[in-house]
């Protein structure tokens, strides 16, 4: 079946390009017209009346969504509900993410990915396992008993068919060079997170391998005068990227603009770090048997200790126009190229262009809410 979205305000994922139709068969772009083209005969024609049609958003880093957490339910249908919550946002392709846990565990959740990424379940393209080699001094809200060396049964679950993209998030000070740079050469997407690295422990990671840094800030040893620490590691690298949590709670926008300037352009990428709160009416949830609540979009343990976000992509986005003052234009590149871009993926996903996915999100230009999206090519409203 041919697809004609008409009448929209196209950003193609690098830029405004203006009034158009986008064509879509078979779950993909087909064709780009200007809007005075005919559209072809037998085309089921999508009328969007002035909205921005733009390339889904890709988020790196989710650990739950409609009232569900990926640590606790692990399963195909667990994902599809997440992946529906955060669709409702903008978010076409998401990475399940597991905070440290017990072999068991994340032997199920590495099953549930490869058995949704099978049965071809929307939105799904991957994995992140954030730990378990991860720095108890720099633990988070993470279970440090659960901490542990990359061992072979590890990275031989890191390394499993069927995943998709695999992102690892690991303290680099206490994995190797040689074990970074050999988990790097046989495809994985490193970042450092959770870490008391020093500046030059950092260095050396990404020397080793490293391609990012997980929630930028936090979690993380600070940038300081004479010790620039992980932070100053991050912002000085011009190769790998950062993600980058805008709710206003992880990171004051002061600092996160300062790490916009900072940091090489193209290499921030929003993320969520979502709990299941996103997308459902009880804003609790349960880690570790310990019940958080979101209160106001802040979700923190009892002692204030942040855990996670209420956080959606839209809103980061919105966020990051509004409360950083970015263009729109980076906002939303923020959140689809660059991150596209980071799992390797841009050539399918991340932009409006012929031959890639149809992942798209029509979002209202003044109130910067989304109405519909498309995960290749099957539409749905947001409400």
């Amino acid at each position: 079946m041919l697809q004609a979205l008409t009448n929209a305000l196209l950003f193609n994922g690098d830029a405004m390009t203006g009034p158009g139709t986008v064509l879509v068969e078979d779950g993909r772009i087909t064709g780009i017209q200007s809007a005075d083209a005919s559209v072809p005969d037998g085309a089921v024609i999508e009328d969007l009346l002035g909205l921005m049609l733009v390339p889904g958003f890709v988020d790196v880093q989710v650990n739950g969504g409609g009232g569900v957490m990926f640590n606790t339910s692990r399963s195909v249908a667990a994902l599809e509900t997440m992946v529906e919550a955060h669709r409702r946002f903008g978010t076409t392709t998401l990475m399940p993410t597991l905070i440290t846990d017990t072999d068991p565990v994340m032997s199920e959740a590495a099953e549930a990915v490869r058995a949704a990424i099978a049965v071809g379940a929307p939105g799904i393209r991957g994995i992140h396992f954030e730990g378990p080699r991860l720095n108890p001094i720099r633990k988070g809200v993470h279970n440090e008993d659960a901490f542990r060396p990359l061992e072979e049964d590890i990275e031989a679950l890191y390394l499993g068919e069927g995943l998709g993209r695999v992102i690892v998030t690991l303290a680099p000070e206490l994995v190797p060079a040689a074990t970074i740079s050999r988990l790097r050469d046989k495809g994985l997407l490193l970042c450092a997170g959770h870490t008391a690295a020093s500046y030059d422990e950092a260095r050396a990671g990404l020397d080793a391998g490293l391609r990012g840094f997980t929630h930028l800030y936090n979690a993380m040893t600070p940038m300081e005068n004479r010790e620039p620490g992980v932070v100053g590691a991050a912002l000085d690298d011009a190769d790998s990227w950062c993600g980058l949590i805008v709710d206003g709670f992880h990171v004051h926008p002061a600092t996160a603009r300062n790490a916009v300037r900072a940091k090489a352009r193209g290499k921030i990428m929003l993320v969520t770090d979502a709990m299941g709160t996103v997308g459902a009416e009880d804003k609790s949830f349960t880690l570790y048997g310990v019940r958080i609540h979101a209160v106001d979009g802040r979700c923190a343990l009892e002692n204030g200790t942040l855990a996670g976000s209420d956080l959606d992509m839209m809103s980061a986005v919105r966020n990051a126009h509004r409360m950083l003052g970015l263009p729109l234009e980076e906002a939303l590149r923020m959140a689809s190229l660059y991150p596209a871009e980071f799992l390797r993926l841009d050539d399918v996903i991340g932009r409006i262009a012929v031959g890639y996915d149809a992942d798209l999100a029509a979002i209202d230009p003044e109130t910067l809410t989304v109405t519909r999206t498309w995960i290749k090519g099957a539409g749905k409203d947001a409400a």
